[in-house]
Formats: structure tokens, C-alpha cells, sequence
């Protein structure tokens, strides 16, 4: 093998496309060139045959347009029942989608890609409803024919005479594994229109006259054999691909195509979408804006919305730009993401630009001498009036008053000035005003300034001064140029003005989005992050605000704003639908358009944790594209917000699981030691004495019988440890608040230890005059015993020492071992439930209950516990009990 040949690897694209291929149901597209050719018959003739394999087939829906032989290949499959829907007075059927999902059949046949469903439908096209059977793993055979492919709608048009209204995204095809083309010729279709095998006799003859015609046919065949050979190739590319076979793609082309707002956005979109096919291309389309131009027009701004979705629908990818030098901002773009081709519309340019070369088109090719560039043609649009967009009708006026009112001053001031100085030329002061009114009111003040000012300088400055008649022919030429400056002067200030402005929004814009980022950020709970987010949209936004999570699998409503809103069945299923895709729904979508509420997912890295639900301002219009920007900053923050603060409670639920599998560790250790260790040796003990007790000596019965009651001893500690501790946490313990006296418990604790630790060395030291504590002194006995014993435990062979005095207003208790002592990382620690230090030889003893025990009942009769290692003579460990002193006080001794 050669060394090219090994180093050669499987495309990860095309792989990852076939990893996706698998994950989902199959697509078989029978594609015609015209109605009749056989689609439906060969689609149905081919599910018999899957049929009698024993194949799982369900006819989802086939229309047969009254055809005999059609409708007998049905019979005896399984057909699925349509569903009916009131429609304008009428009643219509439709596919039922959620009946077939919950069918879930190998494979279904569903006729007619491109139909419309009706309003009230899931979906406004059916091939959506294809698009969710595939994704449920489910195999689909469907039939269409060419002229419904969106990039070929204005070829057939223009062709055949006949607009296409239903249309299927080329990207459907382009996606289908198989793709039949069932072809006939146009002499044979036509006989078969003639002899009524395709419609009706009256439908057939007008058929005949307009849409079947050869000419039509051929065209539409020519179309049918090039899509079906387009996608062929695509189909063997990808092969050659996922196998790491060589080809000629040593690059690939790269589409950008420059959209505007004209009426013949979507025809360039289609000639474009064809370009790429033809191609094997990529392609992006980018609408361009200047900052403080953005399309305001609602009929181009509803246009350029109409391209873009198509574009999407197509296949492309679609980008806002908004830069002051458009050209500059595409072609950074297009070198950026390494685009070969430039695609554009011919536009209709003035005779100056024409002349000056100073066009679009021409100062793109000039700027991107590297880049090929398409100029695609496009039938005129019809003739429209040239709308010039200006300011709002009450800021026009203000501004027009501020022109009169500026121009006024200057002629006063011009007055003013001719009285005490002799000045030769006063253009200087009404050009003045002309830049105060561009400054404060823009452009249309300005010009409107500037027009006044020439009538005013020539009527009360020119000689003869209060007519409009020039006397010096030079002064006529003065008076022009002082009106082209001031005209241009006045709206390049404008401009700056205008351009200021937009800046100002932008930056608010940025301190509002700022704003909510640093709210979002200071909110540590999930009502907080939404309730916050939903303020803050419907404040931007404006309209109904809905923040749908999920919850036990399915949307639950959050927040609303306002709080009563509450969401219609449609609305919930759009939510979900959108929560599932990962793409938007309801207004102005492809998924349940009829809607008045748009859903859109919020996305984090983690997929998606949410639906945000807003009501636009204008149902009538697209949001503009600063409002797109904003809402989509917004939704993202939204996202990382929400997720964030999910994140924050699994984090804590794992840190409580995680301290809970410790736990229920520890107490299932603690268990199998603590009570299996004295029920082994009585149970061995009661073994011997009940087999060989008769036999054996009274010393070694005396020993058994001491062992199973040290044993007893220490099984009834354990358990009385546990039931006090569970009574702590609880919060059942009682305690009675009697006056103790601090030596007689110490006395009894001592007792007690030496009875059950009868080698351990127990040593007291009491002070005397020691003032009574409140509390229990049964508590307190037990609380000296569980110290002892943790010092029997750690403390060595060499015994303990309790130790009783008052410091100040308190009452010391110190229990001090000569142990190896206690880490100074565990002083604390040695007091929490199941914490277990080791003995001396290293070994682990007890349950790591004792000194929690004595922790709870401390602090309930008002004390504080303390550890300090190392004790005495830089060994062992000492606990601190400090209890406050009763105002009582035990009388001295005599």
C-alpha cells in the first residue's frame, strides 16, 4: 500500500451523516415530472410487495384521484384513519400524524409531499409531518412531483404559465436515501389524460389546453431527469466520502449571495439555491444595513423576513450584518469563511454610478478581484412609487419650526452684526444655523435650514436688499455654492447626528443587556433567575412573556408576565414542539403558524433547558433585526441563567447523595462490626454452656457467663447510642432542667466506667465550692461515660483523668487521656456522626458515635464542647465541657 493511500481517512462529516442516517427512519422519494406518470402505482405496487415479506406497512394516506387501478392496489393493506377536520363551513381529512406516531409501523406511505394541512393542523405542510416520522425512526415512501421544489417554482412559473403555491424545501429531497424517478413520456401521459386515467373527462380537456402540453412536459421531464441525476451524484460523493476514496474535490465552492430588501429577494434566493445545486455548494446569504438605515418599510422589512426563511428552508445559512462600509463587512465575511463565489442581484443603478463606476456591483468586483462574482438577472418587478422613508410625522415638524426658527435668529444676528462691523459676507452665520438644526434635529431640519438660509441671506443681505433679485452676477454664483454647502454640509451633519443616535441605542441596548447579566447573575434561585428574566423581556419585548422548564418529562409554566397568563392546548404542544426540536414554533414559523404566540428553546451547552413564549408588538410584522439581536442576546443569558442555577441544585442533591451514601456506608459498617462482633460471642458463649456446660469447671462457666454480660453491656450501649442519636437529630429529646451537682455526676460516670472498664485507670479531680449547672444529670452522666469510653477506646493503657473547676461565670468538666492524640485537621471533625479515629495499634474502634452524641446533648442543655490535642505533656487529648453556672452554689464541706 502506498503512503498516500494509508494516510487516507474517512470524511468525519460524511460519517457523522451516516451515524444521523441511522438514527432515523429512511425517506423513499418516487418523483415525477407531472401528474399521472404513476407515481402513486408504483409506490403502492412496491409496498404489496414489502407486504408479502412480511414487512409492517400502514398506508398513511394515498390519494387516487378516483382511479380504479390505483384504489384496488389498497386493498388489503393496512390504511390508516384519516382525520377530519371543520374547515370554512366543510369537512375536510387530513393525515392523522399523532395516530400514526403512536402506530409506529416499520413503514407508511404518505402521498402528496407538498400539500397544505389544514389551518388548525400541527403543521402547516405535510412534508413537516414526514419530517416527524423519520425522526421517530419510522420508514416513509412518499411521492412529489418536480415542480413542487422551492428552487424551481419560478422556472416552472415561467415555463408553464402556472404559479406553484405548494412547495417542498430542495433540502427534503437532497436528504431522502432514495430517490425513484417514474417517467413516461409526454405522448403518453397525454394519452393517458385523454383517456381518463389521470382526471376527470371535463378537468382532463383543460388540462390539456394549459399545463399538458409537449412543450410544458418536456420541460418539466428535462427538470424531473437533472434533480434526479443531481442527487445521484450527491448520493455518490457521499459514498466515496464515508470510504476514504480519492476524488476530484480537492476544494470545494463556497456560496455568499447578497440579499436585499427588492422585490426580487426571493427569485434571486431560488436562482441562487439552483447555482449552489448545480455547484455541489454551501452558501450563506447576508443582508448588509448601514447603522441608523436598518430597513423600517413593514412591506420590505415582511419581504426580506420572506427571503431569508426560504433561504433557510433551502439549505443556507443566513446572517444580519450592520456595518457603515456594507461592501467592506461582506467581503471580511467572505474571505473569513473562505467563500469562492459571490452571488447578486442586477441591480437597477442611476446613470452616475453607472458612468463613475461607483455602483455595488462594480465596487465589490473591484475590492474582491480574487472572488468570482454572479450577477444574476431577475424579471422586473412590477412599477412601485419610490417611498422615501422619513422621520416620524411630530419630530418633522419640530424640526421644520427649529429650520424657521434658526434662520430667524441668523437674520438677526446678521442685523446685528452689519450695525457695528462692516463685514463684506455674512454666509457664515446662516451657515451656522444650517449645522445647529443638523446637529440637534438631523438631516431634513438641516436641508430644510439651508433652503431658508439662501432665501433669507439673498433677500435681507444681497443687494437690493427685500427683493430676491440678484444685481452682481458674481453674487449669484456666491449664492449657489453657499446653498450646495449648506445642503451638503447640513446632511453629512445629519448623518453624524442620525449615526449618533443609533450608537446611543446601541450602547443602552448593551447597558440594558449589561443590566440584566449583572441581575441574573446576583440571583442564586430558579424563581428568582425566571422571574427576572421574565421582567426584563416583557420590558424589552413588550407583550405576554411565558418561561416554560421541564418536569418529570413533560413543559410545566414557570413565570408569566403577566402572572395570569395561562397557555392553550395549541400553545403547550407548540412549546413542547419547540422544546423538542430545538428550534422555534408557533408566529411566523414553519410549526403551528397560526399561533399568536411564538416559542422559541433556550439553549445552553447542555441542550435545551427551557421554552421562552413572547406575544409580538405587531402580529402583522417581522421583528426587526435589532429586536432579533436582543431577544436572542436576552434568550442565551436567559439559557446560561437558568442552567446555571439547575447545575447549583444537582450539585447540592449530589453532595446530599454523596453524604448520604457515606453515611448509610459507615452505618452499615459500624453494623456489621459493632453488632456482630458481641452477637458472635454470645452466641458462642450460650453454644458452650448449653453443649458442654455439665462438663466443664464452675471458673470457666463464670467466664463465659461474664462475657455474654460484658457482651450484652456492650450490644445495649451501641443500640442506646443509635436511639440517641436518632433522638437528637429528631428533636424528641427531652431534658429536664433540674440543679445539678457537677461532683456527684463526675463521681457516678467514674463508677460506672470502672465497673464495665474494670483495668482502665480512672482518675477524678474535683475543685470545691463548684456552683451548681441546669440541666439533666442523667444527660450529663451519660455524656462523662461516652468521653471515658472514647478515652478506653484512643486513650492508651494508661488511663484517664476527669477534672472539674469554675472559670469565670462557667463550669469546666476535662476529660484528659494519654492517647497519641487527635490530628489537628479532626479536632473538629471528631465530632460528627460516624467520624472514627484509630487506635493505638491503628486499627478502627467503635461506631463514631459517642462524641456526636455528646455534641447534641451538650449543646442542649446550653453548653459548649471542645477538643484540644495535644493534652498534657504533649500527649494525649483533652474535651472541654463549659456549661454556664447556676446562681446557686453547693454550701462548703465542714
Amino acid at each position: 500500500m502506498s503512503e498516500n493511500a494509508s494516510d487516507r481517512r474517512p470524511d468525519p462529516d460524511a460519517l457523522l451523516a451516516l451515524a444521523d442516517e441511522g438514527r432515523r427512519g429512511r425517506l423513499k422519494v418516487f418523483l415525477g415530472a407531472a401528474p399521472g406518470v404513476g407515481k402513486t402505482y408504483a409506490m403502492l405496487q412496491n409496498a404489496r410487495r414489502l407486504k408479502a415479506e412480511g414487512v409492517d406497512v400502514l398506508i398513511g394516506l394515498v390519494e387516487t384521484h378516483g382511479r380504479a387501478e390505483t384504489a384496488a392496489l389498497v386493498e388489503g393493506l393496512d390504511v390508516l384513519p384519516r382525520r377530519e377536520i371543520a374547515y370554512r363551513g366543510r369537512t375536510i381529512e387530513e393525515f392523522d400524524l399523532d395516530s400514526a406516531l403512536a402506530r409506529r409501523p416499520k413503514l407508511i406511505v404518505v402521498d402528496e409531499l407538498a400539500h397544505s394541512n389544514a389551518p388548525d393542523s400541527r403543521h402547516p405542510k405535510r412534508w413537516q409531518d414526514v419530517e416527524d416520522l423519520l425522526d421517530a425512526g419510522i420508514d416513509v415512501w412518499t411521492a412529489l412531483n418536480i415542480q413542487h421544489l422551492e428552487s424551481l417554482a419560478d422556472v416552472v412559473s415561467r415555463v408553464t404559465g402556472v404559479t406553484v403555491r405548494e412547495t417542498v424545501p430542495d433540502g427534503v429531497l437532497q436528504k431522502a436515501q432514495d430517490v425513484v424517478l417514474v417517467d413516461i413520456t409526454p405522448a403518453e401521459l397525454i394519452e393517458r389524460l385523454r383517456e381518463g386515467k389521470v382526471y376527470l373527462p371535463e378537468t382532463a380537456k383543460r388540462a390539456t389546453q394549459k399545463f399538458f402540453t409537449p412543450g410544458n412536459l418536456t420541460a418539466l421531464r428535462e427538470l424531473a431527469l437533472r434533480r434526479t441525476a443531481d442527487r445521484v451524484d450527491d448520493q455518490m460523493v457521499d459514498y466515496l466520502r464515508q470510504n476514504a476514496i480519492e476524488g476530484p474535490w480537492e476544494t470545494s465552492d463556497y456560496l455568499l449571495v447578497c440579499l436585499d430588501a427588492d422585490a426580487g429577494a426571493e427569485k434571486l434566493v431560488r436562482a441562487a439555491s439552483r447555482l449552489a445545486t448545480r455547484l455541489n455548494a454551501a452558501w450563506i446569504v447576508v443582508h448588509a444595513e448601514r447603522p441608523g438605515h436598518q430597513e423600517s418599510d413593514p412591506v420590505r422589512l415582511k419581504r426580506l423576513d420572506s427571503a431569508l426563511h426560504l433561504a433557510e428552508r433551502l439549505g443556507a445559512e443566513t446572517r444580519r450584518l450592520t456595518a457603515a462600509d456594507r461592501i467592506g463587512e461582506i467581503l471580511r465575511l467572505a474571505r473569513r469563511e473562505n467563500v469562492t463565489q459571490i452571488v447578486v442581484g442586477r441591480p437597477r443603478e442611476t446613470l452616475w454610478r453607472r458612468l463613475t463606476g461607483s455602483g455595488f456591483v462594480a465596487t465589490l468586483a473591484a475590492q474582491a478581484p480574487d472572488i468570482a462574482l454572479y450577477t444574476l438577472g431577475a424579471p422586473e418587478p412590477p412599477p412601485r412609487k419610490r417611498v422615501v422613508r422619513i422621520a416620524r410625522p411630530a419630530r418633522l415638524w419640530t424640526g421644520f419650526a427649529a429650520a424657521i426658527g434658526a434662520v430667524a435668529a441668523a437674520v438677526g444676528v446678521g442685523h446685528a452684526l452689519t450695525l457695528a462691523l462692516d463685514l463684506p459676507n455674512l454666509s457664515m452665520v446662516f451657515l451656522l444655523a444650517v449645522l445647529g438644526c443638523a446637529a440637534t434635529y438631523g438631516p431634513w431640519s438641516a436641508v430644510a435650514a439651508s433652503f431658508l438660509s439662501f432665501l433669507a441671506y439673498n433677500f435681507f443681505f444681497i443687494p437690493p436688499i427685500h427683493t430676491f433679485t440678484v444685481a452682481e452676477p458674481q453674487e449669484v454664483l456666491s449664492l449657489l455654492v453657499f446653498l450646495i454647502v449648506a445642503v451638503a454640509t447640513g446632511s453629512l451633519a445629519g448623518r453624524v447626528h442620525d449615526q449618533a443616535t443609533a450608537a446611543s441605542r446601541r450602547a443602552e441596548a448593551i447597558a440594558a443587556l449589561y443590566a440584566f447579566s449583572r441581575k441574573l447573575a446576583g440571583a442564586a434561585r430558579l424563581d428568582d433567575v425566571l422571574w427576572a428574566s421574565a421582567t426584563h423581556l416583557h420590558r424589552t419585548q413588550g407583550g405576554s412573556i411565558v418561561l416554560l422548564l421541564p418536569q418529570d418529562g413533560e413543559l410545566q409554566l414557570r413565570t408569566a408576565w403577566p402572572p395570569d397568563r395561562e397557555l392553550s392546548a395549541g400553545e403547550v404542544g407548540a412549546a413542547q414542539w419547540a422544546f423538542d426540536k430545538q428550534e422555534a414554533s408557533g408566529w411566523r414559523t414553519n410549526t403551528l403558524p397560526n399561533l399568536a404566540m411564538q416559542f422559541r428553546p433556550l439553549l445552553s451547552p447542555r441542550g435545551a433547558v427551557g421554552v421562552c413564549g413572547f406575544t409580538p408588538l405587531a402580529a402583522d410584522a417581522p421583528l426587526a433585526p435589532e429586536q432579533e439581536r436582543e431577544l436572542t442576546a436576552l434568550l442565551e443569558q436567559t439559557a446560561l441563567a437558568i442552567d446555571r442555577s439547575l447545575l447549583i441544585g444537582e450539585a447540592v442533591r449530589a453532595a446530599a447523595l454523596e453524604d448520604n451514601e457515606k453515611l448509610r456506608t459507615t452505618l452499615l459498617s459500624s453494623l456489621s462490626h459493632d453488632l456482630r462482633t458481641p452477637l458472635s460471642s454470645i452466641t458462642g458463649a450460650v453454644t458452650t454452656l448449653r453443649q458442654f456446660g455439665a462438663q466443664m469447671p464452675e471458673e470457666d462457666r463464670e467466664d463465659l457467663l461474664a462475657s455474654i454480660e460484658e457482651e450484652a453491656a456492650r450490644l445495649s450501649r451501641f443500640v442506646a447510642n443509635l436511639l440517641d442519636m436518632s433522638r437528637i437529630e429528631s428533636g424528641a429529646l427531652k431534658l429536664r432542667r433540674d440543679m445539678i451537682e457537677t461532683s456527684e455526676c463526675v463521681r457516678a460516670a467514674a463508677e460506672r466506667s470502672r465497673r464495665v472498664f474494670p483495668q482502665f485507670r480512672i482518675e477524678t479531680s474535683v475543685a470545691r465550692d463548684l456552683p451548681f449547672i441546669q440541666g439533666d444529670a442523667q444527660m450529663l452522666e451519660q455524656v462523662l461515660f461516652n468521653l471515658l469510653d472514647n478515652a478506653h477506646k484512643y486513650g492508651g493503657e494508661r488511663g484517664a483523668v476527669i477534672h472539674a473547676r469554675q472559670q469565670g461565670d462557667k463550669v469546666v468538666i476535662s476529660v484528659t487521656d494519654d492517647g497519641p492524640g487527635v490530628k489537628p485537621a479532626d479536632l473538629v471533625r471528631i465530632f460528627e456522626k460516624f467520624f472514627r479515629g484509630g487506635r493505638s495499634d491503628g486499627r478502627k474502634a467503635g461506631t463514631g458515635l459517642g462524641l456526636s452524641i455528646c455534641k447534641g446533648l451538650v449543646e442542649a442543655m446550653g453548653g459548649t464542647i471542645e477538643a484540644q490535642s495535644p493534652a498534657a505533656r504533649r500527649r494525649g487529648t483533652r474535651i472541654l465541657l463549659r456549661f454556664p453556672a447556676a446562681r446557686m452554689k453547693m454550701q462548703p464541706e465542714t
